[in-house]
């Protein structure tokens, strides 16, 4: 017992040395990435993996910088669509974790450094500059989205893959011309 004990405590000191003195931090979405090619490569669901790991990557920092639209816009139009974007990106994300879990996808569980500095860089604007930058955004990273998730509902090879992101379509769509009507309004 006390050789297992002293095992245990050698080896959870092992590991919080190691995590302390790692000078390098792993970027999630690049670690979901490589497991997945480590785990799918060659099969039918390594391009449909890498959007899996996108969306979910992209799902997060929507919700995110949803969140972010409540606190720092001061439209009440940037801040009822910051609330649409979580609750609706929060669904979405949790229907892909759990497509992802059956078809052993791993996704990101962290924003990807690309997507944390994004958000980093639009929570230091506040008032009427972070709702300028924020709308911008949105347009641009919906019009992104709506092309990926049309390639996948088209592309993608596995069946359930397809239609989760043909399923996504509509509310995405519908979120560009919120968004879009949002951006008009401001002029």
């Amino acid at each position: 017992m006390k050789k297992m004990t002293l095992s245990c405590m050698v080896l959870a000191t092992m590991m919080a040395f190691s995590a302390c003195t790692s000078n390098k931090s792993e970027d999630s979405k690049e670690v979901a990435e490589e497991q997945n090619d480590q785990k799918l490569d060659d099969t039918k669901l390594e391009d449909d993996s890498e959007f899996a790991v996108e969306a979910a990557d992209g799902g997060m920092i929507e919700v995110k910088l949803g969140e972010l639209a409540q606190t720092n816009g001061t439209s009440d139009a940037v801040k009822k669509f910051g609330a649409q974007m979580v609750k609706d990106h929060s669904a979405a994300g949790e229907e892909l974790k759990k497509l992802a879990s059956q078809k052993n996808i791993t996704l990101p569980t962290v924003l990807s450094d690309d997507k944390q500095k994004t958000y980093d860089d639009l929570a230091e604007k506040k008032g009427k500059d972070f709702d300028k930058a924020y709308v911008s955004l949105m347009v641009d990273d919906h019009k992104k989205d709506i092309r990926e998730f049309e390639k996948a509902a088209s592309d993608a090879k596995d069946p359930d893959v397809k239609s989760w992101a043909s399923g996504k379509l509509p509310t995405l769509k519908h979120h560009l011309e919120m968004i879009e009507a949002i951006h008009d309004a401001e002029k």
